[in-house]
Formats: structure tokens, C-alpha cells, sequence
């Protein structure tokens, strides 16, 4: 097993494009350092998007999640960046990352960063009975 896992986020065709549709992933290992006092910080991130012609494939996701463990950042900035990162690599139609930390000196932080494609509109919101 490397040391250090690869950064390189790999993508492969949206196998739907004509459509709007959501991909859902919960990663709940996430690791970073507290840049203040070195710390471990945890998280679980949701991942929410709307692919348009791409999208980020598992393997490499799971190895970009990880070469966080042992860089210190500030959980806004972090999950900001990764937010930034995803939607480079996919141009996503939509896309919403959630960072849920866990407690750190008795409070606790969610960041939630979106991305959305100028031009584009979901469709409405249909409540069922």
C-alpha cells in the first residue's frame, strides 16, 4: 500500500446525459488535521450531484477523500476545495457537498458548499400524498 494515495481524480461518462438524475454518496471516514493544534478532525461527507457529461468514479473519489488525513485545514476551506475540485473534474449540471464534523471543543460544524451550472433548472418538486 503507498504511503500517500494518489490525488488524481478519474471520471468516466455520464451513461445518461439526456436526463437530470442524482447521484448520492455518503463518505463517512473522512480525515483532516486541525491547523491550529494538529489534531485529527472527522467528518462524514455527503456528496449530492446532478452529472452532465461526467462522472467521478468510486476508486479514485476514495483515494482523493484520503490524501486529506494529514494535511491541516480549516473545515470551511477544506470542504470548499473539495467542492471546487469535483466540480472541476465532472462540470456537474448541480452539485451540493455536506461536511458533517464531528465535535471539536464542544461544538459542532457543518459546511455545506454548492456548485451550479448557470443555465441550468431541476425540475419541479413533486410531494406525493
Amino acid at each position: 500500500m503507498p504511503s500517500q494515495p494518489p490525488t488524481q481524480l478519474e471520471t468516466f461518462p455520464n451513461p445518461q446525459p439526456e436526463i437530470d438524475y442524482a447521484i448520492r454518496m455518503s463518505i463517512p471516514e473522512f480525515t483532516c488535521l486541525c491547523p491550529k493544534t494538529g489534531q485529527p478532525d472527522f467528518a462524514t461527507l455527503q456528496l449530492e450531484y446532478v452529472p452532465d457529461a461526467r462522472c467521478v468514479e468510486l476508486k479514485s473519489l476514495k483515494s482523493y477523500i484520503w490524501s486529506f488525513r494529514d494535511r491541516g485545514a480549516f473545515h470551511e476551506a477544506v470542504t470548499n476545495e473539495i467542492a471546487d475540485t469535483l466540480a472541476a473534474v465532472t462540470t456537474p449540471r448541480y452539485m451540493k457537498l455536506t461536511a458533517v464534523f464531528n465535535v471539536r471543543g464542544g461544538i459542532y460544524t457543518t459546511i455545506v458548499a454548492t456548485r451550479r451550472r448557470a443555465n441550468w433548472t431541476p425540475e419541479p418538486t413533486i410531494n406525493l400524498p
